[in-house]
């Protein structure tokens, strides 16, 4: 079975995930300090459910932004949660901060 969010633990298999994607990505940048565990876990269950409902349509990428710090930087990531959706390895949209699933899908929809 294909993994529902890809977790790449360096920029190199982050950037290896986009190149062989076939679909839009939506990368989800998370962090591990304090203030962005727990609003990162909650987004957690939130993207899980995404990649569930837009399989096959969608990748879905999970960075941690301490272990892709290149893919932090080119996406103009400056906190966490944030999300990027790509198309062609285009960033079209950008989003920051908790989310429900409505709120994301409304995202997601408003760009694929």
């Amino acid at each position: 079975m294909a993994k529902r969010v890809h977790r790449p633990r360096e920029d190199a298999e982050f950037d290896f995930i986009l190149g062989m994607s076939g679909v839009p990505v939506l990368a989800y940048f998370t962090g591990t300090w304090p203030k962005a565990i727990e609003p990162c876990r909650v987004m957690d269950l939130v993207v899980e459910g995404i990649a569930d409902d837009y399989a096959g349509r969608l990748t879905v990428v999970r960075a941690d932004i301490t272990r892709c710090p290149a893919a932090t930087e080119r996406y103009g990531i400056t906190g966490a949660p944030s999300y990027v959706l790509l198309k062609e390895g285009e960033a079209v949209a950008h989003g920051t901060g908790s989310m429900t699933i409505a709120e994301v899908r409304k995202f997601l929809d408003g760009h694929l």
